[in-house]
């Protein structure tokens, strides 16, 4: 976006245009705004600028209304030039903190937690997803037997996290063999990512490629499963559907049901929430209607942060119509990723 396509007059109008719709969710008039803001311009000039920035695609005008409202284009000029600095209210730092620094608790209930209170908050759906384990580093890895035939491979990672997952043999497992292998995983494989694990295993097991041993063998087989980081729709919480939708997007019992859709569909915000590093180390990523890939999110937008766990990240979001209070949620999505990044910091020690 080049951003210097406006002038300030320009700048103003489309400012305007959109803090208004924002309040109303109503078709922004030139007489509207002449009267809400003094811009010492007529109405008749406002609607000369709102029409050039119509014809430039900033705003659009609906059929059915004599006002604009933003297109996504707008929206973006505005995230990116025009919003006021992201300040994060007294009364919302006070609820945040008391609500975190009072429930230290386990990490799956503190990232529900943190979901929680960002729907509260925002009056949006908020999403709060589980730690991506692939960059985490590898302190142990625990074989146990099920039976003769089924083990239980247990992989813990720096910080506390945890990963299993229960893998067949084609023989029987004799007495002592999990031990031995256990210690030759740990001692060849701790210290190193997942990720590493996972491309490297093969070399680091060059001596038992033979397929001597039935346990190595089943790793060989089974490395990329194994220590493959898999976002599963269990790790990540969604709250406040039912703030959502008293927003007057949703009163078409079509868009209500697309509220619906969208929240059941927990692979799409995976895949929105996998995108929030794009935006950049500690940065808070908005993505906005078209800019969306799917389809289904194309009349929301989106707002998400890392939060760190010691080597690894998960992220937390915030979902809801393009037409919210940007300002205010970037500076609530920013500072609940510091503040969980600072709990699980301290947890973690």
């Amino acid at each position: 976006m080049v951003h210097e396509e406006l002038n300030e007059r320009e700048r103003s109008i489309l400012r305007y245009v959109i803090q208004q719709f924002i309040l109303t969710a109503l078709p922004v008039g030139s007489r509207n705004i002449t009267k809400k803001y003094d811009i010492g311009v007529s109405p008749a000039t406002v609607r000369n600028i709102m029409s050039d920035l119509e014809e430039s695609g900033f705003i659009d005008h609906p059929h059915t209304s004599a006002g604009r409202i933003p297109t996504d284009k707008g929206y973006r000029f505005y995230v990116d030039t025009l919003m006021d600095i992201p300040r994060l209210l007294h009364s919302d730092k006070g609820l945040i903190n008391k609500s975190l620094e009072n429930n230290i608790v386990d990490t799956d209930e503190l990232l529900k937690l943190a979901s929680g209170l960002l729907s509260s908050i925002t009056h949006q759906i908020a999403c709060v997803a589980y730690p991506k384990l692939d960059t985490g580093i590898l302190e142990k890895i625990q074989l146990v037997s099920l039976s003769s035939s089924r083990i239980l491979i247990v992989i813990t990672i720096t910080a506390g996290l945890v990963k299993t997952i229960t893998l067949e043999l084609n023989t029987e497992i004799k007495n002592g063999q999990l031990e031995s292998v256990q210690n030759l995983l740990n001692e060849r494989l701790a210290g190193l990512t997942l990720k590493e694990i996972r491309s490297t295993f093969r070399e680091r097991f060059y001596d038992f490629a033979s397929g001597e041993h039935p346990v190595i063998r089943l790793f060989f087989d089974s490395a990329e499963k194994i220590f493959k980081d898999v976002r599963q729709s269990d790790s990540l919480y969604i709250t406040g559907a039912k703030n959502v939708i008293k927003q007057p997007e949703f009163e078409d019992p079509g868009k209500f049901q697309g509220v619906i859709e969208l929240i059941e569909d927990k692979d799409i915000i995976i895949h929105i929430l996998d995108k929030t590093g794009e935006a950049g180390q500690n940065q808070v990523f908005i993505s906005i209607g078209s800019e969306n890939q799917d389809q289904k999110l194309n009349e929301y937008s989106f707002i998400s942060k890392e939060y760190k766990l010691g080597d690894v990240s998960g992220t937390l979001g915030i979902i809801g119509p393009k037409r919210m209070e940007y300002s205010k949620v970037v500076a609530i999505v920013d500072y609940v990723a510091k503040m969980l990044t600072d709990i699980l910091k301290n947890e973690s020690r």
